[in-house]
């Protein structure tokens, strides 16, 4: 394994890989970045999904096989993105096996469309965690308002939990005390907690871009405000799972959600390109990246220890100096919330496009 990769995960950052495509799977790609670079975990959206579609050959035969079964557009979909995620968790399986289900992880999110559908977001990832049948699978559901009590039913239900587009701290604490509430009616039903699992995605690079856009180009506060939003994300993690309440649930088997750093690709080319990465290693994270950053991490990442305790008042104190410029926390995570919706359901229309065009040539 990489000398610097390998450094973060002794640093206690699971990595892991944010993309997945059938190529990958069947070339060994996949299973490669898993022995290689240390990948412990997959996760995937709809854009992720559009973009092998379109690009590959493989799905080529299912496609036709779907079509002769007289499959629509809803239903292709469905039956080739869980057929990856399928086999995807079969790969990671091994990792599930030896780090006792909090790794080995593969995620498949619910339809876009669902994020403001508290009930169908649940009827869906009932219908996902069947069809898949793995007990390394985690279900993305957004942590929108509706998206809280979905959480909190899904978890109930003993069915493990990604919950994704998180921006604000205020929504990432109503996305933990979601996951406790889950925990504490699967504990009232008779479930074994200790097999329930969840991550809370955190999304890193896109607070830069909404708020550096707002910035000067020679403003010192240019590519702060992500690090300290996701430092401060943590400071709220630590209190919510060093509580009582969890200490509780934890007697009885039940895991801390932890806390997975998406969107760590860098978007400014003044930036390290491992900056979310190399200054969010702390202890009891996920890391999910798109395959150029990893390698990018693997070839000139510095790891140089926990870079997130000792960093909260400091984290303050850059989300004060943003708001003295005129820029409203409040309303910074309230558009970034509202564009990741826009664009998941972009992304999702884009795939069944995709898929439309792919029954038309079968």
């Amino acid at each position: 394994m990489n000398d610097r990769l390998k450094a973060l995960a002794d640093a206690g950052v699971s990595i892991w890989l944010d993309d997945l495509s059938r190529e990958r799977i069947e070339s060994g790609n996949l299973a490669e970045l898993v022995k290689d670079f240390g990948v412990v975990g997959v996760t995937t959206n709809p854009s992720i999904f559009a973009s092998a579609l379109a690009k590959g050959e493989k799905y080529e035969p299912q496609v036709k096989e779907l079509k002769a079964s007289g499959a629509d557009i809803a239903a292709t979909v469905f039956e080739i993105t869980t057929t990856d995620v399928q086999n995807g968790c079969d790969i990671l399986m091994p990792v599930y096996d030896a780090t006792n289900g909090a790794d080995g992880r593969v995620s498949i999110e619910v339809d876009p469309d669902l994020a403001r559908d508290t009930d169908g977001t649940v009827k869906l990832a009932h219908r996902l965690w069947e069809r898949v049948s793995r007990p390394n699978l985690l279900i993305k559901i957004p942590g929108t308002l509706e998206g809280l009590p979905a959480i909190t039913a899904t978890i109930a239900e003993g069915i493990s939990v990604n919950v994704t587009l998180i921006f604000s701290l205020e929504r990432y604490r109503g996305v933990m005390d979601a996951y406790l509430t889950g925990l504490e009616q699967a504990d009232a039903a008779g479930r074994d907690l200790s097999t329930i699992h969840s991550v809370a995605s955190f999304f890193v690079s896109r607070v830069d871009t909404e708020v550096d856009r707002r910035l000067p180009e020679d403003s010192p506060l240019r590519g702060t405000a992500a690090l300290a939003n996701a430092r401060l994300a943590y400071e709220a993690y630590e209190e919510f799972f060093g509580s009582d309440r969890f200490k509780a649930l934890e007697a009885k088997g039940a895991h801390a959600q932890r806390p997975l750093w998406a969107s760590t690709g860098v978007k400014d080319p003044n930036l390290p390109d491992t900056l979310y990465v190399t200054e969010l290693v702390v202890a009891n994270t996920v890391n999910t990246m798109p395959e150029k950053t990893l390698r990018a991490v693997a070839d000139h990442g510095e790891i140089i220890g926990d870079r997130v305790h000792g960093t909260y008042e400091e984290s303050r104190d850059a989300i004060a100096a943003l708001e003295r410029e005129g820029i409203a926390y409040d309303e910074v995570v309230r558009i970034l919330e509202d564009e990741g919706l826009d664009k998941f359901e972009v992304s999702w229309k884009e795939l069944l496009e995709t898929v439309s065009t792919e029954l038309d040539k079968a």
